[in-house]
């Protein structure tokens, strides 16, 4: 794994904005001026034997968090998660049901120099899908063609579709996204999930979240034509969902209205999975120590919001490493905390780069990266590709 400059595309910008790139919120550089937050001014390369080690650990992770996720419904440990009582029957309905999922990503550190170790797991609304599935695998074709990527994305996400296609209670299916999100990150997402799912022989229909009607009387979801809405797709927390009035509906539509990602994988988007899996695999080598509610022996670590976004409300506290304490702003926190051991991400350049490990269905499906001059990864981290040399 090494981190690798290279002279950018001459007409870059437009060609990501053909590719549906079509919000630009900058990144920041070392000294916390604008960068690009697409940059392919620099990538990392690796080898083929670190992409299947990569593969194999995103995998083995996967199948823990499944079973994590066994383990608190059977246990009903829904209180460690902050989940509102009313939602509990309900999320055990959703997984004894195995409603069907699409994506997810985790966001891991790697080095190169051993296992990948877990940070955290995006399994409810990751974004930087369009960057990771289309546009690194353009820039790999236009300027290392001889040279391969881990990058299965889109074509997995169209056989997912076509795997689900059977079980949906009709073949159309609805792609909504908050209209409150500014950027347009989450309507390009979706917007490309949309594409996926239309590849794959669905009917489908954009709109916001927020344009989603309820027809009392009929008692049903509904949509602008009030047309009756019998599987949506949204890029919108559960969270947010049980935390609204609109939540009680939602939950109660379920299963004739199929909602994805679905209702169980609340357990997954949420930081106290960490706790949980460090519980029922101690010292396993993807796992990094972790506990609710204090930061018990640790005496370095990480205090993470359990719903928290982007790098919000995150606390590390680590006094040998000169990082004394560094903490971030936000409105995350009253939900309860995490803590896990402190592992900064390696050092390229004065850069560290998150992986973010993508699955489709239950498959390992590529890699993405984004870099930070910081130590912690937020909303000012850009986006660099990578590749894996043929010669």
């Amino acid at each position: 794994m090494r981190r690798e400059r290279g002279t950018p595309r001459p007409d870059w910008q437009s060609i990501v904005a053909e590719q549906g790139l079509v919000f630009g919120t900058p990144g920041r550089d070392g000294s916390g001026g604008a960068r690009p937050y697409w940059d392919e001014s620099v990538h990392y390369a690796f080898e083929m034997d670190e992409i299947l080690s990569l593969e194999a650990d995103v995998e083995v992770l996967h199948s823990m968090c499944l079973a994590a996720v066994d383990h608190v419904v059977t246990t009903e440990r829904f209180r460690d998660f902050a989940l509102p009582e009313w939602s509990w029957q309900a999320i055990t309905d959703s997984w004894k049901r195995s409603d069907p999922h699409i994506y997810g990503r985790f966001d891991l550190r790697y080095d190169g120099s051993g296992p990948a170790t877990l940070l955290e797991y995006n399994a409810d609304t990751p974004t930087s899908l369009l960057e990771a599935s289309i546009l690194q695998w353009y820039w790999l074709q236009d300027v290392h063609p001889g040279d391969d990527q881990w990058n299965s994305l889109h074509e997995k996400l169209v056989e997912r579709w076509g795997e689900v296609r059977a079980g949906l209670p009709s073949a159309e299916m609805h792609f909504t996204w908050s209209g409150a999100e500014s950027s347009g990150e989450d309507h390009v997402t979706v917007g490309y999930l949309q594409e996926t799912a239309a590849e794959a022989g669905l009917d489908t229909v954009g709109l916001s979240i927020e344009d989603i009607g309820w027809d009392a009387a009929l008692d049903r979801f509904v949509d602008l034509e009030e047309a009756p809405m019998s599987g949506v797709f949204k890029l919108y927390p559960w969270e947010w969902i049980l935390g609204d009035s609109f939540g009680k509906h939602v939950t109660r539509s379920l299963p004739q209205t199929l909602w994805m990602e679905p209702l169980w994988k609340t357990l997954l988007s949420n930081k106290a999975l960490l706790a949980v899996l460090w519980e029922m695999y101690p010292g396993h080598p993807n796992l990094l120590p972790a506990s609710l509610g204090d930061p018990g022996i640790l005496t370095e670590y990480v205090r993470k919001p359990l719903l928290g976004r982007e790098g919000s409300n995150i606390q590390v506290v680590a006094p040998g490493t000169g990082a004394h304490e560094t903490v971030t702003g936000g409105v995350y926190g009253e939900e309860g905390f995490v803590y896990q051991m402190f592992a900064p991400l390696p050092e390229f350049d004065g850069y560290r780069p998150c992986i973010g490990a993508w699955l489709v269905g239950d498959t390992a499906a590529g890699m993405s990266i984004r870099e930070t001059a910081g130590l912690i990864t937020d909303d000012g981290a850009a986006f660099v590709p990578h590749r894996i040399p043929t010669t």
